[in-house]
């Protein structure tokens, strides 16, 4: 017998949220709110000092980023 469920393959063709760097520059009692590379400023849940570069995924901060120079190169 063959049965798959319909939701779960969808789920596998949907593209996943992106993963963001930025840095966290001021934190609350209901998340931080962090500097992306970009310069853009996002509201986040999780916890971290201030300073601290963090991985961005779908509104949560998943963990610390290495901290490592940014080059910019142009095409």
């Amino acid at each position: 017998m063959n049965t798959w469920n319909a939701y779960r393959r969808l789920l596998q063709l949907l593209p996943e949220p992106p993963t963001d760097v930025g840095t966290i520059t001021a934190t609350s009692s209901d998340g931080c709110t962090v500097t992306l590379l970009s310069g853009e400023q996002a509201q986040v849940r999780g916890r971290g000092s201030i300073g601290d570069p963090v991985y961005i995924r779908d509104g949560v901060i998943q963990g610390p980023a290495p901290v490592l120079q940014t080059v910019e190169i142009e095409v």
